[in-house]
């Protein structure tokens, strides 16, 4: 069944809010505040700043991911009550390396509304900033904080020719582009940290570069890498490793084959009868 939104059924509004400077929240959203009957929070302490600054006075309900699936029952109370509802995490977009996944779909499984209400997401600020190649782009959020698995997790990535973004904390930041040298390379690379503050910085040239500037790390970081640019990156895959690399990224079958065909300048039906013969 198709579902629509903006029909008259109740709503589950996904705010998002500021990632540093207030004056970033759209007036959408601060109407969107005022008027749902409750709000999902993931820090209600965070979220109270943010609503007395615009002078909202509202209810919260924390959610975060400890108890987010526990809070499912309580969403679908003020749906099934016919109450619109908001959700915000303590900044940015909900969903995106934060709570709200299990809220929302819970929602749409029951057949209520979910409605986006956009605005700051970190990734995208230090994307366009970066001075590396924008399109494609693969988004990966925060990497394994261990490092042996961290590097297991760059190597499926390690020949990828999409841009790569990631969240890292402060205190993982320098273990992590090291990782990303010996995995990766010597890549252009941004560091983007404190995204819409006072001090907000941004870090540009190769991850060696960057390494080496970095003397005091505070604040939040975006990482932005650059794709394998190495015209002969697959030369040591074989035909069923290399259109499995694009179903990984998300492609269909048909889609991974067309683009292996192309880059080893083959027919699609030599990869076509090679993949399905050996490898599906």
């Amino acid at each position: 069944m198709i579902q629509k939104s903006y029909d008259s059924k109740p709503t589950l509004f996904l705010i998002a809010t500021p990632i540093g400077n207030m004056d970033d929240i759209s007036y959408r959203a601060i109407e969107t505040l005022k008027n749902v009957s409750v709000i999902f929070a993931e820090d209600t302490r965070i979220t109270n700043q943010l609503l007395k600054n615009f002078n909202i006075k509202n209810k919260l309900i924390a959610s975060h991911q400890y108890n987010e699936k526990e809070n499912i029952e309580k969403l679908l109370s003020y749906l099934n009550n016919k109450e619109n509802v908001g959700l915000v995490t303590d900044r940015g977009t909900p969903i995106i390396s934060d709570p709200g996944y299990y809220l929302a779909q819970a929602a749409i499984q029951n057949n209520f509304n979910v409605v986006s209400i956009p605005g700051s997401t970190a990734f995208v600020s230090a994307l366009i900033t970066s001075n590396i190649e924008p399109l494609p782009f693969t988004f990966l959020g925060f990497l394994n904080s261990k490092s042996s698995k961290r590097k297991k997790e760059l190597e499926v990535l390690r020949n990828y020719n999409s841009t790569l973004i990631f969240y890292e904390s402060p205190h993982r930041l320098l273990e992590t582009l090291n990782d990303m040298l010996e995995v990766l390379g010597n890549r252009k690379c941004s560091i983007s940290r404190e995204i819409t503050k006072k001090f907000e910085t941004i870090y540009r040239g190769t991850l060696k570069d960057i390494i080496n500037e970095f003397d005091t790390i505070k604040g939040e970081f975006v990482i932005v890498v650059e794709g394998n640019k190495d015209v002969n990156t697959f030369s040591n895959l074989s035909i069923i490793e290399h259109v499995n690399l694009y179903i990984k990224e998300g492609m269909d079958s048909k889609e991974a084959i067309k683009k292996v065909a192309k880059e080893r300048q083959l027919s699609k039906n030599e990869v076509y009868s090679e993949y399905h013969k050996r490898g599906a």
